[in-house]
């Protein structure tokens, strides 16, 4: 159900009642109204849909375990999409997807090409090549350009050091635009 289907705030903080006390009905309500789109988050940060599938669900299953944390301020979307950041975040700690992460030393030797090559590509095009990144450089680059994390932030979300961060942010960017250059 897209979130225009809830009348108003008062209208979905009524659902999300409901939902809190087990009601099946609303909890349905509130997974259709999320549902595509924190898929999309999970995907960006899994690279592939079956994981992505599988951090969708535990997300909603933490979701609905916590919504009684949900105070009503701010925008409950917002809130939601931060449980299935943490959510893909913690399943990537799991795998330790950035074992093999470079700091800032090794990544100075990586020139950036000119910024103008991703003029020439759609938005679908670049979230397919943003996937296919390989995961310690996908998730920081999801954490720093979609989602607005700092790099302490990031660092402390991932157990990394900022230096590795910004240097796992380059190399993201290096190679999305060597991607962007070769198919375009």
């Amino acid at each position: 159900m897209p979130m225009q289907l809830f009348k108003s705030k008062t209208h979905l903080n009524t659902w999300l009642e409901d939902a809190k006390s087990g009601d099946r009905r609303a909890q349905k309500a509130i997974y259709d109204m999320l549902a595509d789109k924190m898929f999309a988050v999970c995907l960006r940060y899994m690279g592939d849909r079956d994981s992505a599938q599988d951090v969708l669900q535990d997300g909603f299953v933490t979701l609905f375990s916590k919504l009684d944390t949900y105070l009503g301020e701010g925008s409950f979307e917002g809130w939601a999409r931060k449980i299935f950041v943490n959510t893909a975040l913690m399943s990537l700690r799991k795998h330790d997807v950035l074992k093999q992460s470079d700091d800032v030393e090794e990544a100075r030797g990586i020139i950036a090409d000119t910024p103008s090559a991703t003029a020439q590509i759609g938005y679908k095009e670049l979230l397919k090549l943003i996937a296919a990144l390989p995961p310690g450089l996908r998730t920081v680059f999801n954490m720093y350009v979609i989602e607005g994390y700092s790099h302490k932030e990031i660092g402390e979300a991932l157990g990394i050091s900022e230096v590795t961060s910004r240097s796992q942010l380059q190399r993201a960017r290096v190679t999305l635009q060597k991607k962007i250059k070769e198919q375009y």
